[in-house]
């Protein structure tokens, strides 16, 4: 006779952030480049007027995971838009967004 299989535990997940990272990053432009294996995304803050722009972050991540962050981001900006209106594109300034 076999026991019964019982469900895994669910084990809690602590997440911790040190204070430069709870401060954030402003960033107004973003690229992403993809391998058959990974996607990078560079977050770029672009002063106005200036020749030259600096990558704040990258993050390098699973083409799963990556489906997973944008179904999340689909998620949250539908959610945004339900309680605080439609995000109009069209009254932004034109910018070499990626």
């Amino acid at each position: 006779m076999t026991e019964p299989q019982r469900p895994p535990e669910e084990v809690q997940l602590k997440i911790e952030i040190d204070e430069p990272t709870a401060q954030g990053l402003y960033c107004n432009l973003a690229m992403v480049n993809h391998t058959p294996t990974e996607f990078t995304m560079d977050f770029i803050y672009v002063q106005p007027q200036q020749p030259k722009a600096k990558v704040r972050a990258r993050i390098i991540t699973s083409p799963q995971h990556m489906k997973r962050l944008l179904a999340a981001m689909q998620d949250n900006v539908g959610r945004y838009e339900k309680n605080f209106g439609l995000i109009d594109l069209a009254k932004l300034p034109e910018s070499p967004m990626h």
